[in-house]
């Protein structure tokens, strides 16, 4: 199968949406598929072998540029080629690219626009080139985001158009008003031009279909999947030092502020041992405030020797991170649709602790390797938290549960099987069908 696979960087940030799209494109290569997998922005970051196009469209200061001065909406190709070098747009992504929505609302309504948005000229740049190419068999686009281009890609090259759902609504939710609504009814105003969309967990596809108002049946499951390569739990003794983990993208939303006064309600209890928090992911500039805020009101509470961040890990430092765990627990405000992070702490053998929310529920019921607790609760994470540390037999069998789930339904193989059946589906109805099923939805 010929697969056009469209990514989104993320400006020099490890992205969860990066990895599952490389991950899958990775494994759909290995099997003999043809995949480009082509980033949009910015060069993509992963810490894996990174399978995407060296060129980037939509280059991330093209688009700034062209929707902010209009002088930029008419430069020659040769003089955008100086800003649309992976160079430059990598240098650009340690400094200035911004992905915070509340700033974003113009630009993103022009995206959704299309070929009717200031970014016009970079369409028509990406179509020219999809007609030189060998034309796919299914085009897939990483979010509703970007559902703008599904009309403009599908008229020029006459074949179905999926759509990924992975989080997206975060972003959305983050625009301010009137952004936010015109965001939503031009993504709606666009559904039409989508033969299926692929869903990163049931919990995702029921909630896009409401959010969206897409037909469920026409939104399909694929479950995110992870490569499996070097992950496997470490043999650990009981010891006096029980080391509580968190390992995601710091900010306010992913719950490290709860975390850490969950520690202290730990480190209040009788007979508690010696305990580090060890903290690990990416920190954006703009909440480097945040982490602060965080050490002061641990050093406040008398714990601030007992944290440690630790920065932005590639994938042998992360390994030896989670190996080095007794529970993980990164316990999200927000309803997570994909957690990631949860299915590699489980493939190294190490329980977790997870708000009773999102796609955490439906990960733990086929992996059953950690506990689940009430959302945005602090007592209720600490017992949760204390649990893993008073049962030792709990805590090995949730390790061993853990691994076992993840190996038979979080691989990434399970993942590219999804996938393909998916895409083999839509392309073996008659041309008929695939237009009545873009209308009305298929099961």
């Amino acid at each position: 199968m010929r697969i056009l696979h469209i990514t989104a960087g993320a400006a020099g940030m490890y992205c969860g949406s990066c990895f599952r799209d490389n991950a899958l494109a990775a494994e759909l290569i290995s099997r003999g598929h043809e995949v480009t997998l082509l980033p949009l922005y910015t060069p993509t970051l992963t810490d894996e072998p990174n399978v995407s196009q060296p060129r980037v469209f939509f280059g991330g200061i093209s688009v700034y540029l062209q929707q902010h001065l209009g002088l930029f909406r008419k430069t020659p190709r040769l003089l955008d080629r100086l800003w649309d070098s992976v160079f430059a747009l990598r240098l650009a992504s340690r400094r200035s690219i911004q992905t915070n929505p509340r700033l974003l609302g113009e630009l993103t309504l022009s995206m959704l626009k299309g070929t009717e948005g200031f970014q016009s000229k970079e369409v028509f740049k990406l179509l020219q080139w999809l007609q030189k190419e060998s034309p796919p068999d299914v085009v897939n686009l990483p979010n509703s985001l970007l559902i703008g281009l599904a009309q403009p890609i599908k008229k020029t090259l006459h074949r179905p158009i999926f759509c990924t759902l992975q989080g997206e609504d975060l972003f959305l939710e983050g625009l301010r008003e009137p952004y936010r609504s015109s965001a939503l009814d031009l993504i709606r105003a666009n559904l039409e031009h989508v033969d299926a969309f692929v869903a990163v967990s049931g919990y995702y596809a029921h909630f896009m279909s409401h959010y969206l108002g897409i037909p469920q049946g026409k939104i399909h499951v694929v479950p995110v999947g992870i490569n499996l390569q070097g992950y496997a739990p470490r043999p650990r003794s009981r010891s006096n030092l029980f080391t509580v983990g968190y390992f995601a993208r710091i900010a306010p939303e992913k719950g490290l502020h709860l975390l850490c006064a969950a520690y202290r309600h730990l480190r209040q209890q009788p007979g508690f041992p010696q305990a580090r928090l060890e903290v690990a992911g990416y920190l954006g500039p703009e909440y480097k405030s945040y982490l602060r805020e965080v050490e002061q009101q641990m050093k406040a509470w008398g714990l601030e020797y007992e944290f440690a961040y630790r920065g932005t890990l590639d994938r042998q430092g992360k390994i030896a991170f989670l190996q080095n765990l007794d529970v993980l627990s990164v316990p999200s405000g927000y309803k997570e649709p994909k957690g990631i992070y949860v299915l590699e702490a489980m493939a190294n053998g190490v329980p977790v602790v997870q708000p009773r929310h999102g796609a955490f529920p439906e990960i733990l019921e086929k992996a059953p390797g950690g506990i689940l607790v009430e959302p945005d609760h602090t007592e209720s994470l600490a017992e949760g938290l204390l649990r893993i540390w008073q049962n030792p037999s709990l805590a090995q069998e949730l390790s061993r549960q853990g691994v076992a789930g993840v190996r038979e339904h979080f691989s990434v193989a399970r993942m590219a099987d999804r996938a393909l059946e998916v895409y083999s589906r839509l392309l073996e109805m008659p041309a008929r069908q695939q237009s009545d099923a873009a209308l009305a939805g298929y099961s």
